[in-house]
């Protein structure tokens, strides 16, 4: 009997994998030497090559395949309140909080625990964020333990001890390099993470809508202790050791530090009613729960929970940044990637003059990201510097919102266009880009949507007296080498202020004036022209000519409606040579 041959394979592009994240991004390991962060290259370079490994990127699907699980009672029937984890998921958190990524950089703050080892390096933040931008290629889920955990910490240094002794028990827990995944009082635990609780189903985004009620148990007050009562439509990192949670007082809202178990005590009264089932970040648990007289703790002052929570917002929202940018850039190479390999008529798709086109924009989309990323973190890392503090208070202030609404919604539709050159393969659960597709909107929506983003970019503007003449001074860096951004620029600056030869000789503050002038309903279009010319003068200043020649091109002059439709005369060889080897 014959044989058939039937199912021979051919023309498939094998799985990229065991390959250095850090190595193949010349873009990001750019950023690191120029923002400040060179001391941390070798550190960086190892942790690039262990997620490139095969069985790290296997540990991301895995992850993604097996949700968590919530489990409300344990088999003798205690109320338990557990979310169980697939191995892979652990595995990721262990790498992630052994690196530090959770809280190390903050070690270089004036407040921190006695023991604690604080690196003599420089550019921590920028070394975290460069860090976090190849962690999220591999898995996004992760990053919001990560991210809870990292912005809390700010908050936990600026606490005297009360009735939690944050300095002895919670902050050498946090910055902790062990990954303990326990259901333990802190007294027992080897590490400990931290998640948010702030969203209520009848608010969303306006906070000051809640209805968890905090009643003092003794004494009301800073430190003391409270019972909270309510429900919370979104927790984030729901097996926390503990949260930061937003409740009513008779002051106002308060911000309160919930653990999950009391202090010498019992398991606190927190509990989980259902996870929530999401489009994507399926690895990672969001719950929906109740607190039944739960136990808290005051933060701060009272009724200053909404500020103190928004301190938080600045970090979270600029790792969801980081978060986009990493999606984009993954999607860049794994498209670049299957560009190279795969044939089409005699020729590789890589080597196809349409096909080079969209790559080149795409690209040019990532290094943007990238590049922007990077300088915001760069501003964090000198909040606290003597001399260039004030600058980089106002550029976080301003440049955080625009980058969140920008970058995160510019990622969803980059992303969608990697999918489409992988063609039917892309669209498969088997590969990657259905994946980097499903968790691409969750940036854009949690942590403040796009008009949260647009109107806190005005608001920047208007009540910092000199945020708009240090964003000026920023952009204007750029000026004189291409007249179209030059141009752009003064176009932007008299959208934001009808008084502009004011604004540009007078006082900062009658800049700021002019801004109350603009219109709430242009918020959208303020931000994404100040997006657009910001990645514009980074580009200008750090990438080669041909980079930056076509950003101006194409998003400032001639915007296209679609990815590819890159203006002729371009020099596209250049802009692929930086986004992935040997993709030229």
């Amino acid at each position: 009997m014959s044989t058939f041959h039937t199912h021979v394979v051919r023309n498939q592009v094998a799985p990229l994998q065991d390959y250095s994240l850090y190595d193949t991004d010349v873009v990001l390991r750019q950023a690191v030497q120029r923002e400040g962060a060179a001391d941390w290259d070798t550190t960086l370079r190892e942790h690039g090559a262990w997620l490139g490994r095969a069985h790290t990127l296997e540990a991301g699907e895995l992850a993604n395949r097996y949700s968590p699980r919530w489990v409300g009672y344990d088999r003798n029937g205690h109320r338990v309140d557990q979310v169980e984890f697939n191995v892979a998921w652990h595995e990721l958190m262990s790498g992630i909080v052994a690196r530090g990524l959770h809280s190390q950089a903050w070690l270089a703050s004036a407040t921190q625990p006695a023991h604690a080892q604080v690196s003599t390096r420089s550019g921590h933040q920028v070394a975290r964020a460069a860090a976090y931008l190849m962690q999220g290629q591999v898995e996004a889920g992760t990053l919001c333990p990560t991210t809870m955990t990292f912005a809390a910490v700010p908050l936990l240094q600026s606490e005297p001890a009360g009735a939690i002794d944050f300095a002895q028990q919670w902050l050498p827990a946090v910055f902790s390099h062990e990954y303990d995944p326990a259901d333990a009082p802190i007294s027992a635990k080897r590490g400990a993470l931290i998640g948010m609780g702030l969203t209520e189903k009848q608010g969303g985004s306006d906070l000051r809508a809640i209805t968890t009620q905090a009643v003092a148990q003794d004494r009301e007050g800073r430190g003391q202790v409270y019972r909270l009562t309510g429900h919370k439509w979104f927790l984030s990192v729901p097996q926390a050791d503990a949260h930061l949670v937003l409740a009513n007082t008779d002051a106002g809202p308060g911000c309160f530090f919930v653990p999950r178990w009391i202090p010498d005590g019992p398991r606190n009264e927190v509990r989980i009613r259902r996870l929530k089932d999401k489009l994507g970040n399926r690895s990672n648990a969001s719950g929906e729960v109740e607190f039944e007289q739960a136990w808290g703790m005051l933060m701060g002052e009272p009724g200053r929970g909404l500020p103190l929570l928004l301190q938080m917002a600045a970090t979270t929202r600029l790792d969801c940044v980081l978060g986009s940018a990493a999606l984009l850039r993954q999607a860049v190479v794994q498209a670049a990637h299957h560009a190279q390999y795969r044939q089409v008529f005699g020729h590789s798709l890589a080597a196809q003059p349409l096909m080079r086109q969209v790559l080149a924009d795409l690209a040019l989309e990532s290094e943007a990201a990238t590049t922007w990323a990077m300088r915001l973190a760069r501003a964090v890392d000198q909040r606290d510097d003597e001399k260039a503090g004030v600058c980089a208070r106002a550029l976080v202030r301003v440049g955080t919102p625009a980058a969140k609404l920008w970058v995160c919604k510019r990622a969803i539709n980059a992303i969608a266009e990697c999918m489409e050159i992988w063609g039917g393969n892309g669209y498969i659960e088997d590969g990657p880009l259905a994946r980097l597709y499903r968790e691409s909107p969750v940036n854009s929506i949690w942590e403040g949507s796009g008009n949260i983003m647009a109107l806190d970019v005005l608001r920047a503007l208007q009540r910092d007296v000199d945020g708009l003449a240090m964003l000026r001074a920023e952009l204007d860096v750029a000026r004189g080498a291409w007249p179209a951004y030059d141009h752009a620029l003064d176009v932007w600056l008299m959208q934001v202020s009808d008084q502009l030869p004011q604004a540009a000789t007078g006082s900062a503050k009658a800049a700021a004036n002019a801004v109350q002038a603009i219109d709430p309903a242009q918020a959208r279009h303020v931000a994404a022209g100040l997006a657009r010319l910001w990645q514009a003068a980074l580009l200008i200043q750090t990438a080669p000519a041909a980079v930056a020649d076509a950003f101006v091109a194409s998003r400032l002059v001639q915007p296209g409606g679609i990815i590819g439709e890159l203006p002729p005369g371009l020099d596209i060889d250049a802009i692929l040579a930086r986004a992935w080897p040997g993709i030229c």
